[in-house]
């Protein structure tokens, strides 16, 4: 699919199609499109599409107009939802060329991103059912203005686009395809193609390092697990921060000899979402090259119950030197994280995000509309919800009370991997702060927001690339 963008209006842009946008009570379109104002089918509701042929002044032989809901509430999320949606409402009607009319520099952006994601679907594997001459071949993105600003914004959209299909292409790999060591060639892979530094700890430098909570994890399966660490350097002159960007990726995760139910478990292929992310994030942050330093460290692993799986009751010595009790293996996740956490601190990292699917309870706290989002430093809160906002990806800020560490208080070893089932999104991240330190640092659990277990009008079903978009914005705002 080939990403225009043309300085046109609405009604000049030649295109099978233009998608153009109003509001709840305009009357923009009033004049071409009389009997559809008149008979309520155009009302500018939120996610109203109403599609006409051979409109009087648009050289697009259809229009499709899109409601956009009350004037004041289009934010970045909900204008990638609505052009998203639009899209996928024109998809399968045999038409070739869209233009999606925009009016700003900051829906320049919107738009040319949601033109690239909306149509991506997860069926690299189908081999039947296919209709490709019935795809749509180009989307341009037509605004009205001269603004000097609209081409980088353009080019932001496109490539933090083009970086979440990376990340929902590699996300969506079966586990039979997307093993750790398979992760690894996709990691070397987007490395190469960027012109980005990687180094990939394997299982015997990772044992000579100590990281006993990361191996304990991939011991009971027969894929060797890896640590993935990528970085970008900025032009001399820069910041001397170095963000570091840690991604959970669980390659599939049976919850070990702590199995899980069957009933949903082929959905743990998603489990990790976190590291996929963290690696598409470094593409895109490749191209736009933010002043700031950054790595992405994806620890990956399969948790498995094999013979030499790990058991409740084991206690592993992680690379901090804490000793923790496995009381669940289930809860592993947090284990290989807390290597990682450390070895990024190692590395230099001055800041530190993680994402995870991590907990189940975030699901029963937030659902799927947010992710849920922890700290310790209220200052790298702020600008992290800023970047999140400015992304559209919706992120809830919540808490680490003193209180749940008692949950976490262990006789046998420093700490253990759960507490009770109360608040376990919480004491899950109480675990992590222990390895973090002093680092200023966000977690973010994301288990209710990487993938869609059915189909949206905006999205396809599967893997979102959730916070892919805010890991990028973050990192430009750098400051």
């Amino acid at each position: 699919m080939e990403l225009k963008l043309v300085r046109q209006s609405a009604a000049s842009v030649e295109a099978d199609a233009v998608i153009v946008f109003e509001a709840e009570g305009g009357k923009s379109f009033a004049t071409a499109l009389p009997v559809q104002y008149e008979s309520g089918e155009i009302s500018g509701k939120f996610a109203e599409y109403t599609l006409v042929h051979n409109v009087a002044g648009f050289a697009a032989r259809r229009v499709l107009v899109a409601g956009s809901g009350k004037p004041e509430g289009l934010d970045p999320a909900k204008l990638k939802k609505l052009i998203s949606g639009a899209l996928r409402t024109l998809k399968g009607k045999g038409i070739r060329h869209v233009a999606v009319a925009v009016g700003s520099g900051a829906q320049v952006a919107a738009a040319a991103e949601a033109g690239v994601v909306a149509l991506w679907e997860p069926d690299q594997l189908k081999t039947t059912g296919k209709d490709p001459d019935k795809a749509i071949r180009t989307v341009s993105i037509a605004v009205d203005s001269s603004d000097a600003g609209i081409d980088a914004a353009f080019e932001k959209g496109r490539v933090i686009g083009t970086a979440l299909n990376t990340t929902r292409d590699i996300a969506v790999e079966p586990p039979n395809i997307l093993t750790p060591m398979a992760l690894v060639a996709r990691a070397r892979a987007v490395a190469a193609a960027s012109l980005l530094e990687i180094d990939v700890l394997d299982q015997d430098r990772m044992r000579q390092l100590g990281m006993g909570a990361l191996l304990g994890v991939a011991q009971g399966s027969a894929e060797p697990p890896a640590l993935i660490v990528i970085r970008y350097d900025p032009p001399t002159g820069a910041t001397k921060d170095v963000l570091g960007l840690v991604g959970k990726a669980v390659t599939f995760d049976t919850g070990g000899i702590s199995i899980k139910p069957s009933e949903g478990m082929e959905k743990m292929k998603y489990d990790m979402c976190g590291g996929a992310a963290a690696i598409g994030a470094m593409q895109a942050i490749a191209s736009l090259k933010p002043g700031v330093s950054v790595m992405a460290i994806v620890p990956t692993v399969e948790n498995m119950p094999g013979s030499k799986a790990q058991r409740p009751g084991d206690i592993v010595t992680s690379l901090s030197g804490k000793t923790i009790e496995i009381l669940n293996t289930d809860a592993e996740g947090r284990l290989i994280l807390a290597d990682a956490i450390t070895y990024a601190k190692q590395l230099g990292c001055t800041h530190l995000v993680d994402a995870a699917t991590l907990t189940g309870a975030i699901v029963v706290a937030l659902g799927h509309a947010a992710s849920g989002v922890y700290t310790n430093n209220d200052a790298f809160l702020s600008t992290f919800m800023a970047a999140s906002k400015d992304a559209g990806e919706q992120m809830w800020h919540m808490p680490l009370f003193d209180e749940y560490m008692e949950q976490l208080k262990c006789v046998y070893a420093d700490i253990q991997n759960i507490g009770s089932r109360w608040g376990g999104a919480c004491t899950a991240a109480m675990f992590l702060k222990e390895f973090v330190g002093d680092t200023p640092w966000i977690h973010i659990d994301c288990a209710g927001t990487a993938w869609l277990d059915d189909a949206k009008p905006h999205m396809a079903k599967g893997p979102t690339g959730i916070p892919l978009s805010t890991f990028v914005n973050l990192a430009l705002s750098w400051k």
